[in-house]
């Protein structure tokens, strides 16, 4: 019997999950998603101020050594030592068909390489021309850098224009505040890892934004419509309005995502495991930290942002205003909550019953203990002659006149 209804709960949350009628409170709670996001980029920005990131060699620029072997690092490091490169970064790859080591160095002149690579070949047991020799100049890496800059400030320009002539540009900055959140988080996610940066990294950086904002305009094309229902209706606030469109789209929101995130998953275990190839690790890696973030920045950071502010506008704060004075009691300045009119109704009744009984008792006529209808009807400072209380008006007596 157990089993049956919470099969049946689960039944019904999938179910309300499914036709948008969840009831989550993003917008109510965004001081504990903008704390946790918080906590998060100031952790990454420590990590990257103190180890920075490991930039790959396209970046910085020098010579980059591949041979296939199953030597140690120790050993490599002892032999690179021996041909004065002891400060020489060591990294090993593994794939199915063996392991091989990549070594980066400062460049130095052609005789240093060759020199290099015969120790390593000597030391893995191969011919020289199986060592894999790879050079960048440094002016090469910086011009890369700078490229991928003002690729991504391009991109943020575009974007920013396209949704506020789409939208509105506090939904645009919305939006950049969202991208911001997504690329802090995975470059500090990068430094705390140590992971390798490439342009493969950038790339995926890229297509992450590209479906940052695709998620995000998913969200704010549904809370637009619903802000046009609320311009005719006002039955509700903005920050209401805004948190009813997430409940709407969540649904879609989790699919797109988990459709997302599940093939790029299966790509970082194949390219890392199976296939062992380090370009397909590094894009698929950014992407799964980049996708993840996203997700959680369109529904947790963008949309609530943009409630705080839409609602500093004149016409959503009065009607905030206008909404809570009527569920809660006017409080005067002297700081104590001022009757509503029903209770004040009430209590003049409940002494007109009081003075009605007095009148009967000295054998006036009208001293029945009630109130004339006159007087209940106009204590709220109007006449109300619908008023159940009031009940019918008597008709005004005609005079007799003489006969004649």
């Amino acid at each position: 019997m157990g089993d049956a209804s919470d099969n049946g709960r689960r039944r019904s949350v999938f179910g309300r999950l499914y036709q948008g009628q969840t009831s989550v409170d993003f917008v109510g709670r965004k001081k504990l998603w903008f704390t946790i996001s918080l906590v998060v980029i100031v952790v990454g920005l420590a990590s990257l101020l103190t180890r920075g990131l490991n930039l790959g060699i396209d970046f910085e620029g020098g010579t980059s050594w591949v041979v296939p072997t199953d030597v140690s690092v120790s050993e490599a490091r002892e032999v690179l030592a021996s041909v004065g490169l002891p400060d020489a970064e060591i990294q090993t790859l593994g794939e199915d068909q063996g392991q091989r080591l990549r070594v980066r160095a400062e460049p130095g002149t052609a005789a240093d390489r060759d020199e290099v690579s015969a120790a390593l070949a000597e030391l893995a047991g191969v011919a020289v021309d199986d060592v894999q020799v790879s050079q960048v100049s440094p002016s090469w890496g910086s011009e890369i850098t700078s490229k991928a800059e003002r690729a991504l400030v391009l991109f943020l320009v575009a974007i920013t224009l396209y949704i506020t002539v789409r939208f509105e540009w506090k939904m645009a900055l919305a939006t950049l505040a969202a991208l911001v959140h997504d690329v802090l988080v995975t470059v500090g996610v990068y430094a705390l890892t140590g992971f390798e940066v490439t342009p493969a990294t950038v790339i995926a950086i890229l297509t992450v934004l590209g479906y940052s904002i695709y998620d995000g305009i998913v969200v704010f094309d549904k809370v637009d419509e619903n802000a046009q229902a609320l311009a005719t209706s006002g039955r509700t606030t903005y920050s209401q309005m805004v948190n009813d469109s997430l409940n709407q789209v969540l649904m879609r929101t989790l699919n797109t995502s988990i459709t997302a995130l599940l093939p790029i998953a299966s790509l970082l275990v194949i390219g890392s495991f199976v296939l062992g190839a380090a370009t397909l690790q590094e894009f698929a890696l950014a992407l799964l930290i980049g996708l993840g973030a996203s997700a959680y920045s369109s529904i947790f950071i963008a949309s609530p942002l943009l409630a705080v502010l839409k609602e500093r506008e004149p016409r959503y704060r009065s009607l905030r205003q206008r909404l809570e004075g009527r569920t809660s009691p006017l409080v005067p300045t002297g700081g104590t909550a001022a009757e509503p009119a029903r209770t004040r109704v009430g209590s003049a009744a409940t002494a007109g019953d009081g003075a009605g009984g007095t009148g009967n008792g000295n054998g006036n006529g009208n001293g029945n203990g009630k109130v004339p209808s006159s007087t209940a009807s106009t204590v709220s400072g109007r006449r109300n002659p619908t008023s159940p209380s009031s009940g019918p008006i008597a008709p005004r007596p005609r005079k007799k006149g003489r006969r004649r």
